[in-house]
């Protein structure tokens, strides 16, 4: 029988008056890892965020190592062998990578009050290459991509010698070779004895890694039960209240339509090489790469949020002048980011001001916003994407990640886009979220919308995409129709020579 390390005692929490979490008991064992899963909204970062200090419960406690765990600074984590990989990042943008993992720890030279970056910068490269990732210690954090960024994360916990590992979505923006050398990690950490809290949609990464499952729904704790394969359909069942006997919708019956975006030879230094690719009115097209590929810096690039140095982008058969985000706006682009808390959202605005942020021109007259129109717009789309919400006037910063994601699309859709990029649609939401935005992409093609859809997830690059394209280091290496398609020949274009 394994040791309990850490068990919660009757933990409730309300904000505002509304219950986020009710009665929770929970035990986490020495060894294992223990999945917490539920939708966004069940409870899952309240818990772990309570569990850490960052929030305190209405009532109940929290026992780690026998003892009631009592977290006023960040620092008492570490000291007790607690690390932790939250779901928004925690790094520091003009610091290095290397002094991001070891802030405050920092090597020192023998001259007192100097730090020894050389040393600093060797014990980064360390742990960066347990989790076999190429990162240059001396860069910046700020130059990373959100993949690149989530894995100096992960180096940052690994640092420590922890006891506890709580890892909240920790492969959401990785590709599937990064998340195959994060679970050998993981499972190293197993046999040492850590205990690992897990919290993840990712159905898959159950199979890989997971003893122990605990499932929340609505602030209950519905369930915790050792897990098997057998029991992933219970599983679901218990998050979201309903059978889903399906990971896709099925798809409607649209087809293909005139040619809507057409790249021609687009560079950008030492970035991207000789771009080309057209993509066409009721398509769902679809780009896989390893990290570092360049995915996301091409479709900024279309955007105008990325600087190319050459290439031809036409809409609709005509060249346009996209010279920055407005611009593809005016041409009929719309961009959901990767990244929807630093890019995607206002956090500190209301749904009702996010949703109208890029279409404000829709709704005013002689310099005048009609409030009316606005209104109507910003309530249809709440009713439409289901956002759970007490009301348009909810900051977007309180909602949880599956909610901020659709206000996310429904600002896009208010602006009425020809063409609509997705980057990581849905990276960090749950399994009825996920469902959602498949179904409101089925429903955007049939409406003749060109889509765009960058994903690491391969099941949803090839259960969703009606043609994939492949990049790598920069270039387009391969162009697959979703009847070609399979994972292998995917990720040989991923990964051949060029």
């Amino acid at each position: 029988m394994k040791e309990v390390l850490l068990k919660t005692i009757n933990i409730n929490k309300s904000f505002s008056g509304n219950i986020v979490l009710k009665d929770i008991n929970l035990e986490i064992k020495k060894g294992e890892v223990h999945a917490l899963m539920g939708e966004n909204g069940a409870g899952k970062s309240t818990l772990v965020k309570i569990i850490t200090g960052v929030l305190g419960p209405n009532t109940g406690e929290v026992i780690y190592n026998k003892e009631q765990l009592n977290i006023n600074h960040p620092k008492e984590l570490y000291d007790l062998g607690i690390g932790i990989v939250f779901q928004e990042f925690n790094l520091m943008p003009d610091l290095t990578v290397a002094q991001n993992i070891f802030i405050g720890r920092e090597p020192q030279l023998k001259i007192k009050g100097f730090l020894n970056d050389k040393k600093t910068n060797a014990l980064a490269e360390d742990i960066l290459k347990e989790l076999e990732c190429t990162i240059d210690p001396e860069r910046k954090v700020s130059d990373l991509s959100v993949a690149e960024q989530q894995m100096v994360e992960i180096a940052k916990s690994l640092s420590y010698n922890c006891n506890l590992l709580i890892m909240d979505e920790p492969t959401a923006a990785l590709t599937e070779n990064e998340i195959s050398v994060l679970f050998n990690i993981i499972r190293k950490l197993r046999n040492k004895n850590v205990a690992v809290v897990y919290i993840s949609h990712r159905m898959s990464d159950l199979d890989a890694i997971v003893d122990t499952v605990s499932v929340l729904r609505d602030g209950n704790l519905i369930s915790t039960r050792s897990y098997t394969p057998e029991i992933k359909n219970q599983i679901i069942y218990e998050m979201v209240g309903r059978d889903l006997t399906q990971q896709f919708p099925p798809k409607p019956d649209y087809k293909k339509g005139e040619l809507s975006l057409e790249i021609e030879n687009l560079n950008s230094k030492n970035r991207l090489y000789n771009i080309s690719f057209k993509a066409y009115k009721g398509e769902i097209l679809g780009i896989v790469g390893l990290m570092g590929a360049g995915r996301t810096e091409m479709v900024k690039a279309v955007f105008g949020a990325y600087k190319r140095n050459s290439g031809i982008i036409k809409v609709d058969g005509k060249a346009v002048d996209i010279k920055n985000p407005r611009s593809a706006i005016k041409a009929g682009i719309g961009y959901l980011t990767e990244d929807r808390k630093k890019d995607g959202l206002m956090l500190g605005l209301s749904i009702r001001e996010n949703i109208l942020s890029a279409s404000y021109q829709h709704f005013t007259q002689l310099g005048f916003v009609n409030d009316k129109k606005a209104g109507e717009n910003v309530n249809e789309y709440i009713r439409r994407m289901s956002i759970k919400t007490y009301g348009s006037k909810q900051l977007a910063k309180t909602l949880s990640g599956g909610n901020q994601q659709k206000v996310m699309v429904a600002k896009w859709l208010s602006t009425k886009v020809k063409i609509l990029i997705f980057d990581e649609p849905t990276r960090g939401i749950d399994v009825k979220s996920k469902y959602e935005i498949y179904e409101l992409m089925y429903e955007l093609v049939q409406n003749g919308v060109t889509i765009i859809m960058i994903s690491s997830e391969m099941p949803e690059i090839l259960g969703m995409s009606d043609r994939i394209l492949v990049m790598n280091d920069g270039r387009i290496t391969g162009d697959f129709s979703k009847e070609e398609a399979t994972q292998e020949k995917l990720m040989k274009c991923e990964m051949m020579e060029v």
